[in-house]
């Protein structure tokens, strides 16, 4: 369903399709609600924290090599995420290992990576993306934590 030709008939219906973030590894209803109140034609940018386990953690899926490391789960998702980021549309303003605090509190990442995306349409791409929705698993695994905040 395109969010630019016509809108999500309800929060619940976008959801149901691209998840719940009940996990803390993809948007609450909440948050999926902001998003897709947002004007659908203007660009958004995400900034994403993320910390890596020290051993992915695939649960119940099925992973023929569970001892990889968070970061290497990390660089299986990077490696699909990136090129589908470019495909729809979006790029990449920075990814790199977190250096520390300046103003604030500290807090403790390994990775930040700050997604521009030009349109509502494109967010909406990379989540509708066969591959992509098949590679999230390893970010899943990967993460102990993570953090993406909405710039306009």
């Amino acid at each position: 369903m395109s969010v630019t030709t016509t809108k999500v008939a309800t929060v619940a219906e976008y959801i149901d399709s691209y998840g719940r973030g009940e996990e803390g590894d993809s948007p609450t209803a909440g948050q999926w609600a902001r998003i897709l109140e947002r004007p659908v034609t203007e660009p958004l940018t995400l900034i994403n924290f993320f910390k890596f386990r020290t051993r992915a953690d695939y649960g119940d899926a099925v992973e023929p090599d569970t001892s990889v490391t968070g970061a290497e789960a990390f660089n299986r998702y990077a490696s699909v995420s990136i090129p589908t980021m470019e495909r729809i549309g979006g790029r990449f303003l920075h990814v790199g290992p977190f250096a520390g605090s300046f103003i604030g509190a500290d807090e403790d990442w390994d990775l930040v990576a700050i997604g521009a995306y030009p349109n509502l349409e494109a967010l909406h791409a990379l989540y509708s993306d066969a591959g992509y929705r098949a590679a999230f698993i390893h970010r899943s695994a990967a993460c102990e934590r993570q953090k993406v905040l909405v710039c306009a």
